[in-house]
């Protein structure tokens, strides 16, 4: 990632930012009318924005149809089960928008970083994960995935901010405290998830370091992504510098901070 890239100017932001809810204001009413069903999944780092850019997607959304799923660590129960049971519920039903905020993705990186999962039951979500997404787009659910990245030096002081804010106490996990020393083992994660998990549906790949920029681009990427009739205006697509769709053979070396 460009270290160097200026910060955006708080009032172009919130100008970029007003016009984009709208939008998302105009989608939710197309996907109420025409029964539509919408994820929206996003992973990254600890403490890449993920909060803070669904914080800005639901702010003006219509409470009865948008939800934010964000589960715990499994139950016992839940480790009873198939891998991909406990997130069924919580898929949207027609005219609903739900974010998950982390998914069936742990497996792909906290799990297999910090060992919560063996070798064999992580090589068995790389294989499976294709066809559970498939089966969700062949019932017409329409699924978008973001990872959310960001450098060293930002996870450090973001990580430092959540320790010394009291209004982000909330965020603090046990994970935090070993996210910088395994930094290079979720990069290693990271890679491999994006190369193995791509198909039925490319991940989007989002530059984090300047939350405000990050948070606009993921919006307009979701309005450029679902054909609309509704909205007020054409939406370009986002910036390519900030957020890019993942295909097979690319390399992270060439976009993401390793």
């Amino acid at each position: 990632m460009r270290a160097n890239l200026r910060a955006m100017d708080k009032d172009a932001y919130k100008d970029q930012l007003y016009g984009l809810q709208i939008g998302l204001a105009a989608l939710q009413r197309q996907l109420i009318e025409e029964d539509r069903r919408l994820l929206v999944i996003f992973e990254g780092r600890d403490s890449a924005g993920k909060d803070s850019a669904i914080k800005r997607i639901i702010e003006h959304q219509s409470p009865r149809e948008t939800r934010v799923v964000a589960l715990g660590k499994p139950t016992e129960r839940d480790r009873s089960t198939w891998y991909f049971q406990r997130w069924v519920p919580h898929l949207p039903a027609a005219g609903e928008f739900v974010l998950f905020n982390r998914s069936w993705y742990n497996r792909a990186g906290v799990e297999q970083v910090m060992g919560f999962c063996t070798p064999a039951e992580y090589a068995r979500f790389l294989t499976d994960v294709g066809a559970f997404e498939r089966l969700l787009i062949d019932e017409g659910l329409i699924l978008l995935k973001y990872y959310l990245d960001i450098s060293r030096a930002e996870q450090a002081a973001r990580l430092e901010d959540r320790r010394t804010n009291p209004l982000k106490q909330w965020k603090i996990s046990p994970v935090d405290n070993v996210a910088l020393a395994k930094f290079d083992a979720y990069t290693e994660a990271r890679d491999a998830m994006l190369a193995s998990t791509g198909d039925p549906v490319p991940w989007r790949v989002v530059r984090a370091d300047d939350k405000r920029r990050a948070r606009l681009e993921i919006i307009r990427d979701i309005l450029a992504s679902v054909p609309s009739r509704g909205l007020p205006e054409a939406i370009d697509p986002a910036d390519k510098t900030i957020l890019r769709l993942w295909r097979n053979g690319d390399r992270p070396s060439d976009f993401l901070e390793r």
